[in-house]
């Protein structure tokens, strides 16, 4: 007998802050920044920004978190599986997403490094130019997932991002193997065309024997795959996925399920930032998946989730998607 469902989707991911703050270029160069540019940082060069950027916006991040937020946004229930240590920005983090509508109880740690964040300078001419700390957020492990959660979850939603270390690696294997053996679907996104380059080996036997529903941009689509076109991959994702979801920028997107193939249009916006589109494109899709709509119509929803967020600087749309979505219609 089957669980009953609590949550339309559960995401898994890195737990980050964005911290954003306007400097101008002598900023950049006083602290050896290279502008435009997005850095990996440790401990103390973290704690070092940090402290130099001063006050700014400080909201909940993290790839998976975004998507997670926007089909809360929607108007799904959504809950979230990330690790935060137990200090400031932790706290910030947990209480900025609960406000957006999401479930997070994943318990604090109280060892380690600190929390994860993402320092954000932007200058006079709109640039961005980001250092990255993972800290506590990369150190997830098995025993920071909640089996119960995500047997109540229609979708276990992982993020390409979080795969770098053996833990989360074996995290992810074991979050698969409890949604499959509770009956519900998993969804990846590939996040970005260097983790793909990274865990090609690791990810080809998971996203053949676990994934259901696959995320990809046509870059790191042709890179999983090892082909030379969209066409290629489409097949590709036609016989390892049951959903495979590949967007082509300005082109929209293509969504394969079996024998169907969608085209799907992107929905038309000046852009201005593209950070985050992506996560947002995936909030959409799950979304529509969820709640029992057309391949279609799912992608649409990703397309309009994107829109959102192309029009303005950073990661989460400025209305609510489900005011958006009823604009639309």
């Amino acid at each position: 007998m089957t669980q009953e469902l609590s949550f339309d989707v559960v995401g898994i991911g890195n737990a980050l802050v964005d911290v954003l703050a306007h400097h101008d270029d002598a900023f950049l160069d006083l602290h050896g920044m290279i502008k435009g540019t997005v850095d990996l940082i440790d401990t103390d060069r973290a704690e070092e920004l940090y402290r130099a950027m001063g006050s700014g916006l400080e909201v909940s991040g993290g790839s998976a978190a975004n998507t997670i937020a926007g089909v809360a946004s929607f108007g799904g229930s959504a809950a979230f599986i990330g690790r935060v240590y137990d200090d400031d920005l932790g706290a910030v983090f947990a209480h900025d997403l609960r406000a957006s509508g999401v479930h997070y109880d994943t318990k604090p740690a109280v060892e380690g490094p600190p929390s994860g964040r993402c320092l954000i300078v932007v200058t006079p001419d709109a640039q961005r130019t980001m250092n990255t700390y993972l800290g506590a957020s990369s150190l997830l492990g098995s025993d920071d997932i909640d089996a119960g959660l995500l047997a109540q979850s229609k979708v276990t939603f992982l993020e390409g991002y979080l795969f770098d270390r053996p833990e989360s690696k074996k995290a992810y294997w074991t979050a698969t193997e409890i949604a499959a053996d509770a009956g519900r679907e998993v969804a990846l996104t590939l996040s970005d065309l260097f983790c793909v380059e990274r865990h090609r080996d690791d990810w080809l036997p998971l996203v053949r024997d676990r994934v259901d529903i696959l995320f990809a941009n046509e870059v790191e689509a042709l890179a999983l795959w090892q082909c030379d076109s969209v066409d290629e991959a489409v097949e590709h994702a036609r016989r390892e996925v049951s959903i495979g979801c590949i967007t082509l920028g300005e082109s929209g997107s293509i969504i394969v399920a079996g024998d169907e193939v969608h085209q799907v249009a992107a929905e038309p916006v000046e852009v201005v930032d593209t950070t985050g589109a992506g996560d947002l494109y995936a909030a959409g899709f799950l979304y529509g998946y969820t709640q029992d709509r057309s391949l279609p119509e799912c992608g649409r929803l990703g397309s309009i989730a994107a829109a959102a967020v192309l029009g303005h600087t950073g990661a989460r749309p400025e209305l609510s998607l489900a005011q958006l979505f009823d604009l639309q219609d």
